[in-house]
């Protein structure tokens, strides 16, 4: 692809310019704790680079799903402090997105000051259907950097958005792509390519609704196809076997039972599940053959046998993707599956690529080594519709489409 890149706005230098820079920083919090701080860690390159430059970096981002107004338990006062942290310097966090407070903050900032914008979805405009309510908040912020301003992409998690602060400021102000950005189009490209052979795809999470696009997109260029999580139970279904009180979409299930049929050589279900009597981590539990689930039981992760099936299939591959959790991974009774996955991907000389989302922070909940894995992505959403074959506004807006 054709963009200019942090490296060119780098070049052009940046001392005493203020840099607006879209990260994605939606982490999960326990109340105000991050319990994984991956997606900051990850922004802080571009973050850093900028600053050193002498650059005054503003940085937009967003955490949870606010409702177009403020909500404090979405406020970002987390995330500055532990941006903070990271960087060794102050981040302020502005008390609005680009109201009064968040004007008197970018006033304040001296060359290689860092501020955080208050949550941009506080602001209705962020995500407006309607365009030129978008390209309002856009000219806002766009307005924040003031003569000689610029805008660097380097939200990979958010740019299959078209939304304010990813798509709109993009046409606002000279727009470049920051180095997550660009690593992360590197290694998808690879997937889509030519991959080296096998190729196994790992996916898990809850709906085959969620996933159906990315599995269509896929069946015809991979090997294998190992599925687990709660969407394995529609796939079951499919098969003709009772699935107890099991997650099920109904409506997928005649969806499922033809990608079998047309696929029975690549796509490996469970043969054995996890079960347990509610949904709870003091549940009763059992394991069970995949096709003698008891009535009122739930399957909430694959059993030993599937996994270490599963682990057979990454250990002979050459490129692997994984994408959603083998079980309800955060219950230890059913985190083995996950776990076992997870471990057999890591320790595989394949070109590894985590998906993002459930996945990547899987890998962290359960204590392995991500110098292990090829690639670990912080997009969920963005990675799998960039496999679809989708176009991401974000990206386009770079290359001067959209």
């Amino acid at each position: 692809m054709t963009v200019k890149t942090l490296e060119d706005l780098l070049s052009e230098g940046v001392s005493g310019r203020r840099v607006l820079v879209r990260s994605d920083l939606n982490v999960p919090l326990d109340g105000s704790v991050i319990t994984d701080d991956g997606r900051v860690r990850a922004a802080l390159p571009t973050i850093r680079r900028l600053a050193e430059a002498g650059a005054k970096v503003i940085v937009a981002a967003h955490l949870g799903r606010p409702k177009g107004t403020p909500e404090a338990k979405y406020s970002l006062r987390p995330v500055a402090d532990r941006l903070g942290e990271l960087l060794g310097k102050e981040v302020r966090l502005a008390g609005d997105v680009v109201g009064e407070q968040a004007r008197a903050v970018v006033a304040g900032l001296a060359d290689g000051d860092v501020a955080l914008l208050e949550n941009v979805r506080f602001d209705p405009r962020e995500t407006s259907k309607v365009e030129d309510e978008r390209a309002e908040l856009a000219r806002d912020l766009a307005a924040l950097t003031a003569e000689g301003g610029a805008f660097v992409s380097d939200g990979f998690g958010v740019v299959h958005r078209k939304q304010a602060s990813v798509y709109d400021v993009a046409r606002a102000l000279p727009a470049y792509a920051g180095g997550l950005v660009l690593a992360e189009l590197e290694v998808l490209s690879k997937l889509t390519g030519d991959p080296q052979r096998p190729y196994v795809v790992v996916l898990g999470g809850s709906k085959v609704s969620d996933k159906l696009a990315v599995i269509e997109a896929l069946l015809p260029k991979v090997d294998r196809l190992l599925i687990g999580g709660g969407m394995a139970f529609t796939f079951l279904s499919a098969q003709g076997h009772s699935v107890g009180s099991s997650l099920l979409e109904q409506d997928y299930v005649e969806t499922a039972r033809k990608l079998l049929a047309e696929h029975a050589d690549k796509i490996v279900v469970p043969s054995d599940v996890v079960v347990a009597d509610k949904f709870a981590a003091d549940a009763a539990t059992d394991t069970v053959a995949a096709e003698k689930i008891p009535d009122g039981w739930m399957g909430l992760d694959i059993g030993p046998r599937t996994t270490e099936h599963f682990a057979a299939e990454v250990a002979a591959a050459k490129t692997v993707f994984w994408n959603g959790p083998a079980g309800v991974f955060e219950m230890a009774p059913f985190a083995a599956g996950t776990k076992g996955v997870a471990q057999a991907i890591a320790d595989s000389d394949a070109f590894s690529v985590v998906g993002g989302g459930d996945s990547a922070a899987a890998v962290r909940v359960l204590g392995l080594p991500e110098e292990k894995f090829s690639h670990i992505s912080t997009g969920g959403g963005a990675s799998l519709e960039y496999l679809e074959g989708k176009e991401l506004p974000g990206v386009a807006v770079l290359e001067g489409g959209a």
